[in-house]
């Protein structure tokens, strides 16, 4: 169990990482508040917004 534990970490901190520059990126281009606290929801679900983007481009999905 626990280096069951030991190989996803490498995976969280990439995922922290990514979490921290986009809510960085989304943060910096709101225009106000309430732009700024959807910045913060996005920077949570990026991994979504790239993988649908992928599978766009690939010629997946419709």
């Amino acid at each position: 169990m626990k280096n069951d534990i030991n190989c996803h970490a490498s995976s969280n901190a990439v995922y922290g990482l990514g979490l921290i520059g986009a809510a960085i990126y989304y943060i910096s281009h709101a225009t106000g508040f309430w732009m700024g606290a959807l910045g913060i929801l996005k920077a949570i679900v990026w991994p979504a917004f790239l993988v649908y983007e992928a599978l766009q481009k690939l010629g997946v999905t419709p």
